[in-house]
């Protein structure tokens, strides 16, 4: 799979499409009729891009918008647009709220994949937040000085085990899947098991003694690390 996407999508045969379709072109796609699920989702997985339909039963798409682009989190997550066919108002306010890209609907779905994989492409990092340092608890990463100490005593890690904590410490608060985290960490998931996960986790939280108890298991999907007080 290329990656996990959210489609919001109040229309149940829009959105089945939608996901088939995506599906299909391999992607990994889930659909949400409304914010409350698209957000007990998002607490659970980080998905690589986001569709959301504008005119939505209770929050709408561009209040979900604000709520995106004001979480550290996912602030900097892609976001795609759909919009009532000739709507001009509702592209310029969901540009100017934020979004990445916006499409009409009714959409022609390999458009539709073809705008998905080009803003992939821009975005490159998925929608990683970009710090240079990192405080969460007694756990210090800096990033360009490639320095991780834990209650100031400095800890020594190979590339990957760096790589992976920056990557937890990025997504903060978020629950990232095996899968994802291969896909970011590695870069070639289909080449490796999850395992490889299980192990360089397992690693790290040892070497980080007090301080890796901040990286948690989520049962049956990945792990987190936890938001600083």
């Amino acid at each position: 799979m290329s990656g996990l996407i959210y489609l919001v999508e109040d229309d149940a045969g829009i959105r089945e499409l939608v996901v088939y379709t995506l599906r299909n072109t391999g992607f990994d796609a889930r659909g949400f009729s409304g914010a409350p699920e698209f957000w007990q989702a998002l607490r659970e997985v980080l998905p690589v891009l986001v569709i959301l339909d504008i005119m939505l039963p209770g929050e709408d798409g561009l209040a979900i918008l604000k709520r995106l682009r004001s979480g550290e989190a996912t602030r900097k997550l892609p976001v795609i647009m759909l919009t009532a066919k000739g709507a001009e108002y509702d592209k310029v306010l969901g540009l100017d709220s934020g979004a990445d890209d916006y499409m009409a609907k009714p959409a022609g779905m390999m458009e539709l994949v073809a705008r998905v994989k080009s803003l992939l492409r821009r975005t490159g990092s998925g929608g990683r937040i970009e710090k240079d340092e990192f405080k969460t608890g007694g756990l210090y990463i800096n990033i360009p000085r490639h320095v991780v100490t834990t209650g100031g005593e400095e800890v020594t890690l190979t590339l990957k085990e760096f790589d992976l904590l920056v990557y937890l410490a990025q997504n903060s608060g978020i629950v990232l899947s095996r899968e994802r985290i291969l896909q970011a960490v590695w870069d070639y998931p289909l080449a490796l098991e999850t395992r490889t996960v299980d192990t360089h986790i397992l690693t790290l939280r040892t070497k980080l003694k007090a301080s890796g108890a901040l990286i948690k298991t989520v049962r049956g999907i990945g792990y987190k690390m936890e938001d600083p007080e």
